[in-house]
């Protein structure tokens, strides 16, 4: 893989973001559709308040920054729920399998674990992509449940399994 640097998202890397969302590689697996506009993407990032924490990776190509990879952790305003974030990410189609899943990854759990002390982040997979729930384990992720018939895909209904990563904090018991 060619070099990457991850940083928070920008408003400037709506196009990019959203050329990524309507690959189908990219879709296929997540709740994006083909016919996204950009304007979706610009109203998300617009609207991106002090509980969500997007980063992107980006390389160069031809002296242009280029994104390629994206991963949020959203906390709930529901202050019964700040001990908890939604995770999602996607990589861009051509450089799946390189590593950017699992840079993006690490770099989001710090901000879980060391700056907003989480105990829980959860996030849906569907239950044939194998090679993201490979990394999610990898990263500490436990299957806990499965949606059945949770999303269309491709004309069919798919289903989606629920994962969460529990972390104790010093002091706490380890789970059974």
């Amino acid at each position: 893989m060619r070099n990457f640097d991850i940083r928070p998202v920008r408003k400037e890397d709506a196009e990019g973001i959203n050329e990524m969302r309507r690959m189908p590689e990219v879709f296929y697996n997540m709740l994006a559709l083909p016919s996204e506009r950009i304007q979706k993407t610009e109203n998300f990032i617009a609207a991106m308040g002090p509980n969500s924490h997007e980063f992107v990776a980006v390389t160069e190509d031809n002296g242009t920054e280029k994104i390629i990879g994206m991963v949020g952790l959203n906390i709930s305003a529901n202050p019964r729920l700040r001990h908890s974030a939604g995770l999602g990410i996607m990589v861009h189609r051509d450089y799946q399998n390189q590593g950017i899943g699992e840079a993006l990854m690490k770099t989001v759990l710090d901000v879980a674990d060391n700056w907003l002390m989480l105990v829980r982040v959860e996030l849906g997979v569907y239950t044939d992509n194998d090679r993201a729930i490979r990394l999610y384990k990898k990263m500490g992720f436990e299957a806990e449940g499965t949606k059945q018939k949770a999303a269309i895909r491709n004309g069919t209904y798919v289903d989606e399994m629920i994962m969460g990563r529990i972390r104790n904090l010093p002091g706490e018991p380890e789970k059974a």
